[in-house]
């Protein structure tokens, strides 16, 4: 299988919804001519994560699932022959949802996911969270690959990247809508490399508040046997301008990685992680603002 190429689409959102759509629908064009097999945008694209504490305004801004908006990027897909992962605020009772849903090259939607960990310490507690982790098998021109998706936040959480690995997932999707600094950075690193999976994060470029750029790809392969040494697993890291960049993941070095090394779900005991399920909060690390 050869590498499949997926391609950031770190760029600016405009004032509108309708705006946004057509700027999306020309990028993806141009990821295509860059050979992109998915084209993945930063988070909440319809209205360029405008997150607020007017719930009746969220409510106005929200998009259905089945939507022109989304059916135009699902003609899109089809038309170009490439996967997109599209990113919106969705309607939703009883509050909107922060959403990415991805169609297939033939159009088709395969996979809908809303962002688990909202940060309910802001604006975002006025989004309803997603209930779990989705994956799906993307047929693309190359083959198919097994692809999940997580958003901004669930980096944040290691429980996020291990459930999608234990659902197999070879490659994450991650729009982003945040400062993408060394710790923020690091965290991605540390997902790919714990559950040897690609990761492809998609942010905003300079220019957006509080967004900096440096979309980034890992790969999650630590070693190869012919280095004596851990090679590092950063395949792309953009600067902070607007722009596509393409990564390009090896499938057949990532998933011959996956039979041999000793990560993920190789030597787990999840028999003695009672404690990561468990209803109990230890009280000197719980936020006045913690929402169960």
């Amino acid at each position: 299988m050869a590498c499949i190429k997926v391609a950031l689409l770190q760029i600016l959102p405009r004032s509108t919804w309708e705006e946004n759509l057509q700027k999306g629908l020309s990028a993806c064009e141009k990821a295509k001519e860059l050979g992109a097999d998915i084209a993945l945008f930063p988070e909440m694209w319809s209205n360029g994560y405008g997150v607020c504490n007017d719930v009746e305004k969220l409510k106005r801004d929200a998009l259905p699932c089945e939507s022109g908006y989304t059916k135009a990027f699902a003609n899109q897909a089809k038309n170009l022959q490439m996967a997109v992962a599209v990113t919106f605020l969705e309607q939703y009772e009883p509050q909107p949802r922060n959403t990415l849903v991805l169609f297939d090259r033939f159009g088709k939607r395969i996979l809908t996911y809303a962002k688990v960990h909202t940060c309910d310490f802001g604006e975002e507690r006025n989004l309803t969270p997603g209930d779990d982790f989705a994956v799906a098998d993307l047929d693309t021109a190359c083959g198919c690959v097994r692809v999940g998706a997580m958003i901004c936040y669930d980096r944040e959480f290691p429980e996020s990247a291990r459930i999608l690995m234990l659902k197999g997932a070879e490659i994450v999707l991650v729009p982003n809508a945040c400062p993408m600094e060394i710790n923020r950075l690091c965290q991605l690193r540390s997902r790919a490399f714990e559950n040897m999976m690609g990761i492809a994060t998609c942010n905003y470029p300079c220019g957006q508040p509080d967004c900096n750029g440096h979309s980034s790809a890992f790969d999650g392969v630590a070693y190869l046997p012919d280095q004596p040494e851990s090679r590092d697993m950063c395949i792309l890291e953009a600067d902070g301008k607007e722009g596509i960049y393409v990564a390009e993941f090896d499938m057949e070095l990532i998933r011959s990685y996956r039979k041999c090394e000793v990560h993920a779900n190789a030597y787990r005991h999840p028999q003695k992680y009672h404690m990561l399920t468990a209803e109990q909060i230890l009280e000197p690390f719980v936020r006045k603002d913690y929402r169960k």
